[in-house]
Protein backbone atom coordinates (compact mmCIF):
# COMPACT_ATOMS: atom_id res chain seq x y z
CA UNK A 1 0.00 0.00 0.00
CA UNK A 2 1.35 3.40 -0.99
CA UNK A 3 0.22 6.50 0.91
CA UNK A 4 0.52 10.11 -0.30
CA UNK A 5 -1.02 13.14 1.43
CA UNK A 6 -2.74 10.86 3.91
CA UNK A 7 -4.55 8.81 1.26
CA UNK A 8 -3.87 5.52 -0.43
CA UNK A 9 -2.37 6.20 -3.86
CA UNK A 10 -4.17 4.57 -6.77
CA UNK A 11 -1.71 2.45 -8.73
CA UNK A 12 -1.98 2.93 -12.50
CA UNK A 13 0.17 1.87 -15.43
CA UNK A 14 2.00 4.49 -17.48
CA UNK A 15 -0.61 4.04 -20.22
CA UNK A 16 -3.53 4.32 -17.80
CA UNK A 17 -2.06 7.50 -16.30
CA UNK A 18 -3.01 9.27 -19.56
CA UNK A 19 -0.32 11.93 -19.20
CA UNK A 20 -1.32 15.09 -21.06
CA UNK A 21 1.63 16.66 -22.84
CA UNK A 22 1.48 20.28 -23.97
CA UNK A 23 1.77 21.43 -27.59
CA UNK A 24 5.57 20.95 -27.37
CA UNK A 25 5.16 17.38 -26.14
CA UNK A 26 6.19 18.29 -22.59
CA UNK A 27 4.77 17.90 -19.10
CA UNK A 28 6.11 19.60 -15.93
CA UNK A 29 7.58 17.36 -13.25
CA UNK A 30 8.00 18.50 -9.64
CA UNK A 31 10.91 16.70 -7.98
CA UNK A 32 10.56 16.12 -4.25
CA UNK A 33 12.94 14.50 -1.75
CA UNK A 34 11.37 11.30 -0.45
CA UNK A 35 10.92 11.30 3.31
CA UNK A 36 11.33 15.05 3.86
CA UNK A 37 9.02 16.54 1.23
CA UNK A 38 11.63 19.11 0.15
CA UNK A 39 10.82 20.43 -3.31
CA UNK A 40 14.14 20.16 -5.08
CA UNK A 41 13.35 21.32 -8.59
CA UNK A 42 10.82 21.49 -11.40
CA UNK A 43 11.79 20.19 -14.82
CA UNK A 44 10.16 19.08 -18.05
CA UNK A 45 9.58 15.55 -19.29
CA UNK A 46 8.57 14.24 -22.67
CA UNK A 47 7.34 10.73 -23.42
CA UNK A 48 10.89 9.46 -23.93
CA UNK A 49 12.28 10.90 -20.68
CA UNK A 50 9.28 9.54 -18.79
CA UNK A 51 9.89 6.09 -20.23
CA UNK A 52 13.62 6.27 -19.44
CA UNK A 53 12.86 7.37 -15.86
CA UNK A 54 10.59 4.37 -15.35
CA UNK A 55 13.05 1.97 -17.07
CA UNK A 56 16.23 3.09 -15.30
CA UNK A 57 14.95 4.20 -11.89
CA UNK A 58 16.78 7.53 -12.23
CA UNK A 59 15.30 10.84 -13.36
CA UNK A 60 15.50 11.87 -17.00
CA UNK A 61 14.26 15.21 -18.32
CA UNK A 62 14.01 17.19 -21.53
CA UNK A 63 16.20 20.30 -21.67
CA UNK A 64 14.28 23.04 -23.46
CA UNK A 65 17.42 25.16 -23.86
CA UNK A 66 19.66 22.37 -25.21
CA UNK A 67 16.85 20.47 -26.94
CA UNK A 68 18.09 17.15 -25.60
CA UNK A 69 17.46 14.50 -22.97
CA UNK A 70 19.48 14.63 -19.75
CA UNK A 71 19.88 12.19 -16.90
CA UNK A 72 19.85 14.35 -13.77
CA UNK A 73 23.13 14.01 -11.88
CA UNK A 74 24.92 11.89 -14.49
CA UNK A 75 27.67 14.52 -14.81
CA UNK A 76 27.89 15.61 -11.15
CA UNK A 77 27.44 12.15 -9.65
CA UNK A 78 24.31 13.30 -7.78
CA UNK A 79 21.91 11.03 -9.61
CA UNK A 80 18.37 11.05 -8.34
CA UNK A 81 17.03 7.58 -7.55
CA UNK A 82 13.32 7.38 -8.25
CA UNK A 83 11.25 6.17 -5.31
CA UNK A 84 7.87 6.70 -6.97
CA UNK A 85 6.21 8.74 -9.68
CA UNK A 86 2.78 10.27 -9.21
CA UNK A 87 0.49 11.97 -11.70
CA UNK A 88 -2.04 14.63 -10.76
CA UNK A 89 -5.81 14.34 -11.21
CA UNK A 90 -5.75 16.12 -14.59
CA UNK A 91 -2.78 14.15 -15.91
CA UNK A 92 -0.89 17.34 -16.73
CA UNK A 93 1.73 17.40 -13.95
CA UNK A 94 4.03 14.72 -12.57
CA UNK A 95 5.58 14.44 -9.12
CA UNK A 96 8.79 12.43 -8.79
CA UNK A 97 9.72 11.40 -5.28
CA UNK A 98 13.44 10.76 -5.30
CA UNK A 99 16.43 10.07 -3.14
CA UNK A 100 18.76 12.91 -4.12
CA UNK A 101 22.22 12.46 -2.56
CA UNK A 102 23.50 15.96 -3.23
CA UNK A 103 22.58 19.33 -4.66
CA UNK A 104 19.68 19.28 -7.12
CA UNK A 105 20.27 22.79 -8.43
CA UNK A 106 22.88 23.56 -11.09
CA UNK A 107 24.05 26.43 -8.81
CA UNK A 108 25.17 23.93 -6.18
CA UNK A 109 22.22 24.55 -3.85
CA UNK A 110 20.28 21.62 -2.40
CA UNK A 111 17.07 22.94 -3.95
CA UNK A 112 16.43 25.28 -6.87
CA UNK A 113 14.12 27.14 -4.47
CA UNK A 114 16.80 28.85 -2.37
CA UNK A 115 15.65 32.45 -2.94
CA UNK A 116 12.76 34.07 -1.07
CA UNK A 117 10.97 37.07 -2.54
CA UNK A 118 10.72 39.83 0.08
Amino acid sequence: MSIYAGEEAELVSADDARVKYDERGLVPCVVQQAGTGEVLMVAWMNAESLALTLETGTTWFWSRSRQELWNKGATSGNMQQLRRLLVDCDGDTLLAEVDSPGPACHTGHRSCFYREIA
